[in-house]
Order: C-alpha cells, then sequence, then structure tokens
C-alpha cells in the first residue's frame, strides 16, 4: 500500500474550492490529525473533482481492526454506489475533504476522529443508534466517477449530465411537441424496460406523458443534445412512459432531444396559440424581429370551421404578392402581430386567434363574421430593422425623428394610445447616444425631447394613468420649470385625477409665466371651477342628511345608483395651448376602482373623478 504523508502526518485539505458558508464553518472545527489519507490504488489523469461535479463512488467503513461497519459493495450486503454532489449533498465533513484530493479511478483509506464523520456536533447525516459514531474509522473510497452537473431542483433530485452539447440555445417548454430517443436504468445499474422498445418518443411537454423528473430534465435541453438525467422517486410519477413506479428509488434516463416543435400560448391563456410547421433560419429569439421592423410575409386566413374556409390568401387574393408592413403600427391584428414577432425567417407557422386579437378591434374582412375565432398559416419571408442612428448626423437623426414622432400622431388620433407612446419612448431612449454638436442643435434636441415628453403624457393620460402622466410632465418641468404647455398638460392631469389644488396651481402660474397663455388658463380654470362645483353637488346629493340628524340618531348617506353613470359633455371645451394641438376623438379612460372601505371625504373625491371623467375633461393633444 503506498501512503501519501506520513500516517501521523496532517491531512491538508484542498485550499484551491470554494465552498458554502456552512461548511466553511465546520472546516473550523477540523483538528490536526483528524483526517488523514493512504493511496491504495493510484487514479489515472490529473483531473480532481471540486464543488458542484457529481461524484459516484464505493465507500466501505471498517473499525480500526478491520471489522466492516457499513457498505455499499454488494459482498458486503450493499446495495450500489453513492452518487453526491460537492458543495450540495449532505456530506460528512472527512468526505467532503478527501474526495476533492482524488483522481478518477482511485482507492483510497481516509481514516477520521469521530469530530469527522457521524460523530461531529450536528451532524447534517444521520446514521443509526448502533453505528459506532464516537470511534475512530477507516473509509475506503473507490471514486469510481465524477463530473460537471447541472442541479434542475434544489433538492437534488432532478441532476442532468451532459454527454453531447447542442448549439441551440431555445429549450422545450409547455405545449412543445417533442421527440426523443430514451432509455433507462435503475440506480442500481439495472435496465429498466421502457415500452418503446428503442423507438424515439413522441410527447406533448406538460401534458404529463413522461415522468415529471424526466419532463423537467428535458426542460433544460436543446434540440441535438445528449444527456443523462438522473431522477429520485419524488419525481417519479406514474406515465404511459413508465406505468408503474412502485418501488423504485432512482432511475437514470439517457436522453437524445432529437427536434421539438415550438407551441407557444403567447397570451398565457390558452386563447392564442402558435405552432411552428417550419423551422426557420437563425437562433430563437435572437434573430426574431422583437423589436420594430419592417416585415414581409405570406398569409392564409381560414375560420375554425368544418371546412376550413379560407377568407384570404395573399399567393391567391394579392397577385401573389407578399404582404409587407411595418411591425409596432397597429397594421395588421394585434394576435397577428404578436407572434410574427416570434418567428424567424423563412419560417411557417399556424397561429390561432380568438375574435378580440383578430378582427373584432380591426377592420373586418367582408367573410369573416363578428366574433370568429381565426386561423393565419404565417411565413416570416423576411424582415428589415429600423434604422440604426450610429454613425448619422444629427440632421439625419432629426428627419427621422419626425418620422417615427408622425406615425405616433397617427396612432394617438386612431385611439392606439399604447402603440403611439411606444413610438415615443422608442425614440426618447435612442435620444440617449444622441450628441448635439453646437447651441442651435442643443436647443432643437432639448425642445424635440420635451415635446416627446408631453406627448408619453397625453398617452398616459388618454390610457387613465394620471399619475404617469404627471411624472413624465415633471421630467420637462425639471429642467425648464416655466415650461407652459408641460404646466398646461400637468395641470390637466391633475384635474383628471382630482387634485383641484395643483391643477389652479399650474394654471395660474402659466399666467404669469406668459401672458399669452392667459386665455388658455383661464378657460381651463373655469371648467376646475364647474367641476369643483358639480363634484360639490354630487357630494351633497350623495350625503344628503347625513349631517341633518340631532346627536345620537343615526343617519344613512343616499346612495346614487347612477353615480358611475357617464353623463354627456356640458359643452365647455379644453382650451389649447396651439391650433395644430386639436383632436377630433375623446375617449374616455375608466376610473380606478374604489377601496373596498372608505371614509365620506374620500368617497367624495372618487365621486369627483368619476364625474369629471363623464364630463369629459379627459382630453389631451398631440404636439
Amino acid at each position: 500500500m503506498a501512503v501519501v504523508k506520513d500516517a501521523e502526518q496532517e491531512f491538508k485539505p484542498n485550499k484551491k474550492k470554494t465552498t458554502s458558508d456552512e461548511d466553511d464553518k465546520r472546516r473550523k472545527k477540523m483538528v490536526p490529525g483528524g483526517l488523514m489519507k493512504a493511496v491504495i490504488r493510484p487514479g489515472g489523469g490529473d483531473a480532481m473533482p471540486s464543488d458542484g461535479d457529481q461524484v459516484i463512488y464505493h465507500c466501505t467503513v471498517r473499525t480500526l481492526d478491520g471489522v466492516v461497519v457499513q457498505s455499499t459493495r454488494s459482498e458486503f450486503g450493499g446495495k450500489g454506489t453513492i452518487r453526491q454532489v460537492l458543495g450540495k449533498s449532505k456530506m460528512i465533513l472527512g468526505l467532503l475533504e478527501g474526495i476533492p484530493t482524488m483522481l478518477k479511478g482511485e482507492v483510497a483509506v481516509l481514516k477520521m476522529k469521530p469530530e469527522l464523520h457521524y460523530g461531529e456536533d450536528d451532524c447534517p447525516v444521520s446514521v443509526p443508534d448502533s453505528f459506532p459514531k464516537d470511534a475512530e474509522l477507516n473509509f475506503e473510497i473507490e471514486l469510481i466517477e465524477f463530473s460537471k452537473i447541472k442541479v434542475v431542483t434544489e433538492d437534488l433530485g432532478i441532476l442532468k449530465k451532459v454527454i453531447n452539447e447542442a448549439q441551440s440555445w431555445e429549450n422545450p417548454r409547455d405545449l412543445y411537441e417533442v421527440k426523443a430517443r430514451v432509455t433507462a436504468k435503475l440506480g442500481d445499474g439495472q435496465s429498466l424496460q421502457l415500452p418503446t422498445t428503442g423507438e424515439p418518443i413522441l410527447f406533448t411537454f406538460g401534458k404529463s406523458e413522461v415522468p415529471q423528473g424526466l419532463e423537467k430534465g428535458i426542460g433544460t435541453m436543446s434540440q441535438g443534445e445528449k444527456a443523462v438525467i438522473y431522477v429520485t422517486s419524488q419525481y417519479l410519477s406514474q406515465s404511459p412512459l413508465i406505468p408503474s413506479v412502485e418501488g423504485i428509488e432512482e432511475v437514470h434516463f439517457e436522453v437524445e432531444l432529437i427536434h421539438f416543435i415550438q407551441v407557444r400560448d403567447v397570451l398565457g391563456d390558452g386563447r392564442l396559440i402558435k405552432r411552428r410547421i417550419r423551422d426557420g433560419k437563425g437562433e430563437f429569439p435572437m434573430d426574431c424581429p422583437l423589436q420594430d421592423s419592417r416585415l414581409s410575409v405570406h398569409y392564409k386566413g381560414m375560420l375554425i370551421n368544418e371546412e376550413k374556409t379560407v377568407f384570404y390568401d395573399t399567393r391567391v387574393d394579392n397577385h401573389g404578392q407578399p404582404l409587407e408592413f411595418s411591425s409596432g403600427e397597429g397594421l395588421v391584428p394585434e394576435g397577428f402581430e404578436m407572434c410574427v414577432r416570434l418567428m424567424l425567417p423563412e419560417e411557417i407557422s399556424l397561429v390561432t386567434c380568438p375574435p378580440d386579437y383578430a378582427y373584432d378591434k380591426f377592420t373586418r374582412p367582408a367573410n369573416v363574421p363578428e366574433g370568429a375565432h381565426v386561423q393565419w398559416e404565417i411565413e416570416l419571408l423576411g424582415f428589415e430593422m429600423q434604422k440604426d442612428w450610429t454613425g448619422m448626423n444629427f440632421r439625419a437623426i432629426m428627419d427621422d425623428v419626425e418620422k417615427t414622432k408622425g406615425t405616433g400622431n397617427r396612432l394617438f388620433k386612431e385611439g392606439k394610445f399604447a402603440l403611439a407612446k411606444a413610438k415615443y419612448e422608442k425614440v426618447l431612449r435612442e435620444f440617449n447616444h444622441v450628441n448635439p454638436q453646437d447651441d442651435e442643435e442643443g436647443k432643437e434636441f432639448a425642445n424635440t425631447r420635451n415635446l416627446l415628453n408631453l406627448n408619453v403624457a397625453a398617452c398616459y393620460l388618454k390610457m387613465g394613468d394620471c399619475r404617469k402622466s404627471i411624472e413624465t410632465c415633471n421630467k420637462v418641468l425639471d429642467a425648464n420649470p416655466v415650461h407652459v404647455k408641460a404646466l398646461y398638460r400637468r395641470g390637466m392631469a391633475y384635474m383628471e385625477a382630482g387634485d383641484f389644488d395643483e391643477a389652479r396651481t399650474d394654471f395660474n402660474k402659466m399666467m404669469t409665466i406668459d401672458k399669452s397663455s392667459e386665455a388658455n388658463a383661464k378657460a381651463a380654470l373655469l371648467k376646475l371651477k364647474q367641476t369643483e362645483q358639480e363634484v360639490e353637488k354630487k357630494a351633497r346629493k350623495q350625503f344628503k342628511g347625513l349631517f341633518d340628524k340631532k346627536p345620537g340618531e343615526i343617519s344613512e348617506a343616499g346612495v346614487d345608483d347612477n353615480v358611475n353613470e357617464a353623463r354627456t359633455d356640458d359643452g365647455v371645451h379644453e382650451p389649447l395651448i396651439s391650433s395644430q394641438e386639436k383632436e377630433d376623438n375623446d375617449e374616455q379612460a375608466p376610473p380606478a376602482p374604489a377601496p373596498a372601505r372608505m371614509g365620506s371625504f374620500s368617497r367624495l373625491w372618487i365621486g369627483g373623478v368619476n364625474l369629471f371623467k363623464s364630463l369629459g375633461v379627459n382630453r389631451c393633444s398631440i404636439l
């Protein structure tokens, strides 16, 4: 037997490997001479296991006079090898320190004092009461194998060892249709016969058609990858692949992920489903048109009926020419665009779409009935990303800004406020990388940025988010506290939110800053006064009699059943900053729900906000 170090010399742990805080505290308990190692059979190579590696080993525990106390080997009644993850699995301190010093195939004896094995205070591993925990013991270890491992579940019930890596980034997920070749062995190495008889299995991810642990492991794989997935009993759910799991403690699945079909539940409620029919070129999602782009597609639209009635086909009804459109502009139904953004060039997908994401909110073809669910078979021919401003001069950038702002203004007028806001915000994000070169460019840049922020504020107001509208106006006023248009826009947002004092302050400030805005400010103040009067009148009606009783008497506030009914406009129109800001359509934003319990003062203000909406004062204009 070759002895490494003198038998009485202290064993020094590997200094290079990282440890958890808990294990680091345990190491501080080690005493000189507590752990020593003697090599019985050398291993091969020069690599040693480290934290995060899975180690597979045999272990036989003997007393110092050679009596076998415990063993994994069959000749001593053992049930097979031990498999653990260094730094993750619960291990006695002597093994935690000793195994990382071993080579693959090595056999060594680790001599441990009690505090290094099961006699350690608060030892994380339990043994029977009959085990000699207080004795010095020899642990004969044969390190059979070690490898990098992916921990799929923190309880170590599912682990994955990669055999052949894949180049793809995408992993299967719920509803994906998966094709894989699978073989299985029990934890002791015996083969487990599967009903597939060596043929690839086909299953739908998330449908419990394979054991839960196998499915979770496959969910970390990419197309073309080969791996071994280790699954313990708590994750061996019954399935057609393994009808009975009774008595099985662990299964090692060797898996080759041959192919999978992407099936995406785009909305997460099962209504908008995209199923890939033909793979495209590139990697998902890096090569998808996630950002606004110019897209070219062929598509065939069908009703979901027995005949699969085709209501439009670009190859037939568009003279064979593809549909070309810019995304982010509301030019196609919302469900159509959401799915195309998730496609790769040359991919073909079948999209099943509910009516509210198809044609109920979009121009409906003549032969598509109201409320119809539809399917589109879409082929993404290609796409072009929007211009990159890198290397462009200031004038070219500002010309491009005007085009994008114009698109946003059109979307706003069409009532597509979220899309309009996205256009303005995209330009504002890109503005972070624009550097004007002189004072004239700087002034134009600042003015344009302010107008874009005020347009974003107008979108928020239309979308019913008064606070975000106020915050966006503040971005302009922080840089320029005397910006009249920003004060006006913020005042209107304050009035919409029911913050009448703040609104009055902004409108009055307008007149002190710019006399030419006096007419607009006075008109806004008049509207504010009328709104306050209406709120007070409504509150008196709602709480009529509440304060008329004598002390000790109980009154109930009258509840107006029509408190939330919309009212017609009273004929007072919102003043405009300029004629270019005028807007024809005025849509109401839904009021925020009131808290479950509130006092009379809170009820008054909530009623005021609702009334304000019904009066049509939530108008805003685009610059």
